[in-house]
């Protein structure tokens, strides 16, 4: 199908593209020119690389765009076209519609490129200047009723060639008409696209497509440093109002993870390309029929970004229309924080904004949470959505959502310090619900291959978490030192530690290595405080650093270091003011390591609470006495045989009482000074449409597209 040109023409030289740029008007109702022009097959670029290579091969046609199409108002006529395909698509059937979907998606490309292109390098208000834009006979008509030399009145299929004489008043005329009507109809029929076609074989690239386009559109808030409430085509997306219907497609085109096609349209990969690109140049999107097991992908994020490409743009899209306008009226935000399950008791939800299967959609999100834009929309979900929230924690198959998050931390350094920091966020959330911190405790996990500091052939997930979080704010200390990653992974561990139980001995050890860990960083730190403190005294220390942090810096690290200190203890407390009965592994650790506390008991931040933990210690102490007393030096088995029987004499009336540990993740104050540039960096780095990060003004230096 399609014209026959050869693969190897420059594109320059393509008669159709040089035509649709040029000086030349070609009405909409040119079917003969249209249907030659847009049957083409090409292949989707995957990559910046294969982006920057069409992106080259299309700037001159570009400039000749951007230079006649006012005058032309050629752009206007690709738009008719694309609208009158669309009409048209919503009321054939699938037998009758695959050439319209085709030529659909082709006008849709050629529109996508050329917004780009001028969203990259121009003004929004110059971007719907071109969308506005009539043909010079056509404005002047408006205008003044009057019919330019070289203009026809007859209504005749032909092209018509643009007197230059008259440009200059011709943009005088495009400009009274820049009000966004068109713009906001073609608006509309992608949102049909995307909300009423269903997505089947030969329209999986059309949804794509469409959903591409939106992402672009969006994209003007980057190329800009206009506040996007002033952004007409921010305002025309956002009063949309079919954001339930169009959420709701999104989610359930992530939700479905339908695999992408071997073909396009049915067609193999022969046929013309209009664009003559050379075919070495684009990879062909030819995947298997069977869906592969993506989560045994070496590289989950580009197995996910290849073969589910509408999952994952449809997921992008979903984050950028919900984290901009936090603060104002956004229907989308509300829409995907308002939804409800699907299968579910309908009569209890008559408020939600729309109805999805939540099983298949946290089935979903379990396969795929370690991918960064995944664990972000978990995030908005559990913190937003009190629905999706409570039937997560109904679920008895939580490990399936917590061990892949558990693995993101454990390989932090290849992760970004946002993913790590909204895994924690994610896991923090988790642990403000009872019932999980019970239930994780219950879930015995073995042979865990990827934990690899120690061998473990069975543990509890609750245990496994422990771990985890433990090692994160050993790395913290050691890489990040990000005072906030400290408090919540402390505020998680604080939140499960009332519901501790049959801790692994290696999980013990750990919780009171941390401890120990951190104090010998205190005193450290203390000593180093005291000699800064002398040295300042005696005038000047030819040893000491120019580099070296100042005593307020060591104060304040001191102090910071103290609070976490504090609360590692107040964690060790909570577990034996409410569960000692249930971890003799812990006991037997802090008789154990005792020493470790010394330090800090005469310590007025620690006093308290020190206490405690001395009398859990005195009384097993006595007890062991006694019983070594008796028999003799005493095996690990019979140490652990005491505390069990000491255990049950033991009363916790005994300690002094703290208030419960409970921590509540609350989101700060302006969320879209973190979540804005953090999205748009995952649409540049996990995203099938690549921009030129050169351009970019709203995104922050550290994003690289």
């Amino acid at each position: 199908m399609g014209m026959n040109v050869s693969r190897h023409d420059d594109l320059g030289e393509n008669e159709y593209l040089k035509r649709f740029v040029g000086k030349e008007h070609i009405p909409a109702y040119n079917d003969e020119f249209w249907n030659s022009f847009l049957q083409y097959h090409i292949n989707l670029p995957t990559n910046s690389q294969e982006q920057l290579s069409l992106d080259s091969r299309l700037e001159t046609l570009c400039q000749s765009f951007i230079s006649h199409n006012l005058s032309t108002g050629n752009f206007g006529s690709l738009i008719n076209v694309y609208l009158v395909k669309v009409s048209e698509l919503l009321a054939l059937s699938d037998a009758e519609s695959t050439v319209h979907i085709w030529q659909a998606f082709n006008a849709l490309f050629i529109i996508r490129c050329l917004i780009k292109y001028m969203i990259e390098t121009g003004s929004e208000y110059q971007l719907l200047q071109h969308f506005e834009a009539l043909p010079i006979q056509e404005s002047q008509r408006q205008t003044d009723g009057t019919t330019q030399a070289g203009g026809s009145s007859s209504g005749a299929d032909v092209a018509v060639s643009i007197d230059p004489k008259v440009i200059a008043d011709s943009k005088a005329a495009v400009a009274k008409l820049v009000d966004g009507t068109k713009f906001e109809t073609f608006l509309e029929a992608l949102v049909n696209i995307i909300v009423v076609i269903p997505v089947k074989e030969f329209t999986y690239h059309l949804h794509l497509e469409a959903v591409n386009c939106l992402i672009v559109l969006l994209s003007v808030s980057q190329f800009s440093q206009q506040r996007t409430d002033k952004s007409t085509i921010f305002k025309t997306i956002y009063k949309c109002q079919h954001a339930n219907t169009l959420m709701s497609a999104l989610l359930h085109f992530l939700s479905r993870m339908t695999q992408a096609p071997s073909t396009m349209f049915g067609f193999g990969s022969g046929g013309s390309f209009v664009f003559g690109i050379a075919e070495s140049l684009w990879s062909i999107l030819t995947f298997a029929r069977k869906q592969p097991d993506i989560l045994s992908a070496p590289d989950l994020p580009s197995a996910f970004k290849d073969h589910y490409p509408l999952a994952n743009q449809s997921l992008l899209l979903m984050l950028i229309l919900s984290n901009h306008y936090t603060t104002k009226d956004n229907p989308y935000r509300a829409s995907l924080f308002g939804c409800s399950d699907s299968q579910a008791d309908s009569s209890k939800d008559d408020a939600a904004t729309f109805k999805i299967d939540f099983s298949s959609l946290y089935n979903t999100l379990c396969r795929i949470v370690t991918i960064d834009q995944a664990t972000l929309l978990l995030y908005l979900l559990l913190h937003r959505n009190q629905r999706f929230y409570k039937y997560v924690m109904a679920q008895q198959n939580l490990q399936q959502l917590v061990i892949p998050i558990l693995q993101t931390l454990y390989n932090a350094p290849d992760s970004t310090s946002h993913h790590i920091y909204m895994s924690l966020i994610v896991l923090l959330i988790l642990s403000e619900d009872d019932n999980f911190n019970k239930s994780v405790h219950q879930i015995i996990l073995k042979n865990i291959t990827w934990y690899t500091e120690r061998s473990i052939s069975e543990i509890s997930l609750g245990g496994l978490l422990i771990l985890v979080v433990i090692r994160t704010i050993q790395y913290n200390m050691l890489k990040m030192r990000d005072k906030y990653l400290h408090t919540n992974c402390l505020a998680a561990l604080a939140n499960m530690s009332g519901q501790f139980r049959s801790l692994h001995p290696y999980v013990a050890q750990r919780l009171v290595s941390l401890f120990e860990t951190l104090a010998k960083k205190h005193a450290r730190l203390d000593q180093q405080l005291k000699q800064s403190v002398n040295g300042e005294a005696a005038v000047v220390d030819v040893a000491v650093s120019l580099s070296a942090p100042s005593s307020d810096d060591m104060l304040q690290d001191l102090s910071v270091l103290e609070e976490v200190l504090r609360m590692v203890l107040e964690i060790l407390n909570s577990c034996l003011s409410h569960q000692l009965v249930y971890c003799p592994n812990l006991v037997y650790t802090l008789l154990y390591k005792r020493s470790v506390f010394e330090a800090f008991r005469s310590h007025s931040a620690f006093q308290d609470i020190i206490q405690n933990i001395d009398m859990v210690v005195g009384f097993f102490s006595s007890r062991l006495v006694r019983v070594q007393d008796q028999r003799g030096e005493l095996g690990v088995n019979e140490v652990l045989e005491v505390i069990s029987k000491g255990a049950s004499q033991w009363s916790s009336d005994r300690l002094r009482k703290f208030p419960d540990l409970k921590f509540k993740y609350v989101e700060e104050d302006a969320p879209e000074e973190f979540f804005i540039p953090y999205v748009w960096s995952l649409v540049c780095k996990a995203g099938c449409v690549h921009f030129s990060s050169e351009s970019i003004k709203g995104v922050t230096t550290e994003i690289n597209c």
